[in-house]
């Protein structure tokens, strides 16, 4: 079984078209400077359109995570058990990613460093511990 695939749209096509091409890209709006992820047509803080979209430096912190033992979709059953984290970029979106690295190893606070992984031919952000090889 194949994994599901990302809906690209037109709002989050800059998005998907930033990983393929090697990097991380996050909204940021001009009006009050706030970032976030995932993609939206309005600012979450101040509600105005104009979003744009800037590349993200590539590196943050684990804020939570999560072991999955149980595969909710059959595609993940190979994968098992795998991480699920939320990661805050150093700019301050946050993401839900894996962290490449042993799961006894993650913690809250854990300085990580994007590295961009193909899954079926999809660049997907995951993060591996800063100073990891």
């Amino acid at each position: 079984m194949t994994l599901p695939t990302p809906e690209v749209t037109p709002l989050n096509e800059a998005y998907w078209a930033g990983l393929a091409a090697g990097e991380l890209r996050f909204q940021h709006c001009p009006h009050c400077g706030h970032r976030w992820l995932p993609a939206r047509r309005e600012c979450p803080a101040c509600l105005r359109e104009g979003a744009a979209w800037e590349k993200a430096a590539g590196t943050g912190q684990v804020i939570s995570w999560v072991v999955y033992h149980t595969a909710y979709h059959d595609a993940f059953r190979d994968r098992l058990p795998y991480n699920v984290a939320i990661v805050e970029l150093d700019e301050g979106p946050r993401l839900i990613t894996n962290i490449l690295a042993p799961h006894e190893s993650i913690a809250a606070g854990m300085r990580v460093r994007l590295e961009l992984q193909s899954d079926f031919g999809v660049n997907l952000p995951r993060f591996a511990p800063v100073g990891a090889a």
